[in-house]
């Protein structure tokens, strides 16, 4: 799965959910998945942060000096043939494993307990651009979050920062904005709830509505009422959103 994110500055970050076979797989099938996973990379356009997520099914062990700029000092365990893989794309596409960057307890890197010998493994990674490790200020494992699954939660925060979208109304009209500190003046609070009230004492609704139909109501008298009160709502000039 993908997700494609606007940023501030006309920049944009695209996150990938992945889910790569296990180690018992066949090859052709690893093949295939390594395969798809590179093509959807390399088309991603080279200048949008990327964030790649989930259960790779790998160990990448803790040999920092061949892959150095793939993943730091702080990885767990050996590395196996899916390790290899999964080392292997991060090298030729410049991609780092945050798991391994900062040094926390084993409680904290650790994703997946091995059902048979009971040994906790690090198997689910989060992946960023080399470049763009400087925004990346912690993943951790939360051993304590309840997910419905035998993995433990990963979390990363990392500095992005999202454009807000502009919210129009219906028609392409931009939405109003109200000034709701006005409300602190006891001269406007007066003429608001007085507005208010005589609306809903003038409501010849039926007696005993639905709850739709209610909120409808107490909706279009509180907006309506704010429109009426001295300077709540926000005289835009024209042309802006």
């Amino acid at each position: 799965m993908s997700l494609h994110l606007p940023l501030k500055n006309k920049e944009y970050a695209t996150i990938l959910s992945v889910y790569a076979p296990t180690l018992q797989a066949k090859s052709e099938e690893k093949d295939i998945f390594y395969s798809e996973l590179r093509h959807v990379l390399q088309r991603t356009p080279p200048a949008d942060k990327m964030i790649i997520l989930g259960d790779f099914n790998a160990r990448v062990g803790q040999d920092a000096d061949d892959w150095r700029g793939v993943f730091g000092r702080h990885g767990v365990g050996n590395c196996n043939d899916n390790g290899r893989l999964l080392l292997e794309i991060c090298m030729e596409l410049q991609l780092a494993i945050t798991n391994t960057i900062f040094q926390q307890k084993y409680k904290l890197k650790t994703t997946w307990m091995h059902p048979r010998s009971r040994h906790w493994h690090l198997i689910d990674y989060i992946r960023v651009r080399q470049r763009d490790l400087r925004d990346v200020l912690r993943t951790r494992v939360m051993p304590s979050a309840e997910c419905h699954t035998d993995h433990r939660l990963v979390r990363c925060r990392i500095r992005i920062r999202i454009h807000p979208k502009a919210i129009t109304r219906k028609g392409g009209l931009p939405r109003k904005k109200y000034n709701h500190s006005r409300l602190q003046s006891d001269e406007v609070k007066a003429v608001f709830q007085a507005s208010l009230q005589n609306k809903f004492e003038n409501d010849s609704s039926q007696i005993d509505p639905s709850p739709e139909l209610l909120w409808d109501q107490l909706k279009t008298a509180i907006l309506q009422t704010s429109e009426e009160a001295p300077g709540i709502l926000y005289q835009k000039e024209p042309g802006l959103v």
